[in-house]
């Protein structure tokens, strides 16, 4: 079965949707906005009508756009998203519970004796971005009613009728027994949720059921999580290289072969794909605040787009001494300390826009290069390249800054929706057996390189200062 399938990625602040075929690539694409709010308290939470509603809109755009009937669908999700929901009609019993949201601290506070116990068994820290904290949560403040799951599993069902989730993402939900790759009793228990009717586990690739959401019938073949779509569509399928992605968060990934690696780096060690029983792993760092800190940034003046981080960065030479830890939501990898908030130093009478826009660069890539850094902890050595995708590798300041900080080439993406490409080579996996993934996967050409242009010693310089402020945060 060949001919293009359509990839749908329902993110944090939007769904895109992407018609693609094997020889001619993207014929067609769509775009539907989602607006969470943020409430005081650090709670973020959307109307999950707007996820359903975005997917179908997208996907209808980038069909319509396309004219081309497509074979398979495939479908990317923001991961530890939460709702409860009544399985009989589909409704929605609460709002969504955004993966930044924080109110679940109090479930995680409980549990703080059985932390070493969960990392072991699931590979994930205690920590409230991920999904069962959030479910456990919901159950004790809003509805016993329904079931309580992660986004997929209800949009899969809003669209097919199917009760499932995809093994990467029942990797984040912190109930998954990650060696078995099956649902944990334990946890479940630990979690208070034993009694809950959870979806079935599937591989990432393979046929889930069909649809008629966007005019035309399809078969949904695809399923998974958006960093590890990405992880796939950057061709990162064995050990030795990562790639970062560059959204909302900024969330760097390591291929560790297929048996989980548990570091004692900070880092969370999950599901990367299951194909064909199979399943690969990976290591998981997370930066909670990238693209949305560029956004608070905008938001305050500094500028009035994503598009004038250079320009702006270009009128200043260095940061002026000026350091930014752009922790808005919390520290995440290696240090997992939600409840920090983040901090502007060093700022003087004589400190511009410039100044603040490098110090942001400088903050965003100091942290993802910590990642790196606990990565090669974890494997004995370090990525040889980082390969980069996401809206914030359009920055070439950021993207040089990355490269001097890591002291490591940075490849970016030819692939600007690296994620809805990841969906589309599971689609048609999924829809087509004995096709290999290599043979599935796009082209892997980097549409630029950035090399470090200052010294080790620079470099290491410039982190230090970045670390201390991270400590004297994690001290206040």
């Amino acid at each position: 079965m060949t001919g293009p399938v359509l990839a749908v990625d329902q993110g944090t602040s939007g769904t895109k949707a992407l018609v693609v075929c094997p020889e001619r690539g993207v014929l067609g694409s769509g775009f539907a906005e989602v607006h969470p709010r943020h409430l005081p308290g650090g709670l973020v939470e959307v109307d999950p009508a707007q996820l359903y509603h975005s997917v179908v809109e997208a996907g209808r755009r980038a069909l319509a756009e396309a004219g081309e009937d497509v074979v398979a669908l495939g479908l990317a999700n923001q991961g530890e998203t939460v709702l409860a929901w009544d399985p009989a009609t589909g409704r929605p019993l609460t709002d969504a519970l955004v993966w930044q949201d924080r109110r679940a601290e109090s479930v995680c506070a409980e549990l703080t004796d059985h932390a070493d116990e969960l990392r072991q068994l699931t590979g994930l820290p205690l920590d409230p971005y991920f999904a069962a904290p959030k479910m456990a949560w919901i159950r004790r403040h809003l509805t016993r009613e329904g079931v309580v799951t992660t986004s997929d599993a209800w949009l899969v069902h809003r669209l097919t009728g199917a009760f499932a989730t995809d093994a990467a993402t029942a990797g984040r939900t912190q109930l998954l027994d990650l060696d078995r790759a099956e649902w944990s009793p334990r946890a479940l228990d630990l979690y208070g949720l034993a009694g809950e009717d959870l979806p079935e586990v599937t591989d990432t690739a393979g046929p889930v059921g069909t649809t008629r959401a966007f005019g035309p019938e399809i078969p949904l073949t695809g399923l998974i999580v958006d960093q590890q779509a990405a992880l796939l569509a950057q061709r990162v399928t064995a050990p030795g290289t990562a790639k970062c992605t560059y959204g909302t968060g900024a969330f760097l990934l390591a291929h560790t072969g297929d048996r989980p690696r548990r570091g004692g780096s900070g880092l969370v060690s999950c599901v990367a794909w299951r194909l064909d029983g199979t399943t690969s792993y990976c290591l998981d760092g997370q930066v909670y605040t990238a693209a949305s800190a560029v956004r608070w940034l905008t938001d305050l003046g500094v500028l009035s787009s994503a598009a004038d981080l250079d320009p702006v960065g270009a009128t200043a030479p260095d940061s002026g001494g000026v350091t930014f830890v752009p922790a808005l939501a919390g520290l995440a990898a290696p240090w997992w300390r939600g409840d920090v908030r983040g901090s502007l130093t060093g700022l003087g009478l004589d400190t511009t826009a410039g100044h603040l826009v490098r110090a942001l660069c400088e903050g965003i890539a100091a942290q993802v290069a910590e990642l790196a850094e606990a990565a090669a902890g974890d494997l004995g050595a370090p990525p040889a390249t980082l390969r980069v995708d996401g809206g914030l590798t359009r920055s070439a300041l950021l993207m040089q800054t990355q490269a001097d900080l890591l002291q490591r080439p940075v490849e970016v993406s030819a692939l600007p929706d690296a994620t809805a490409l990841g969906a589309a080579t599971l689609a048609r996996l999924g829809a087509q057996p004995g096709l290999s993934v290599e043979d599935a996967l796009p082209d892997g050409k980097p549409a630029a390189v950035y090399e470090p242009r200052i010294p080790a010693g620079q470099a290491a310089e410039r982190r230090a200062r970045f670390r201390a402020a991270v400590a004297a945060l994690l001290d206040s």
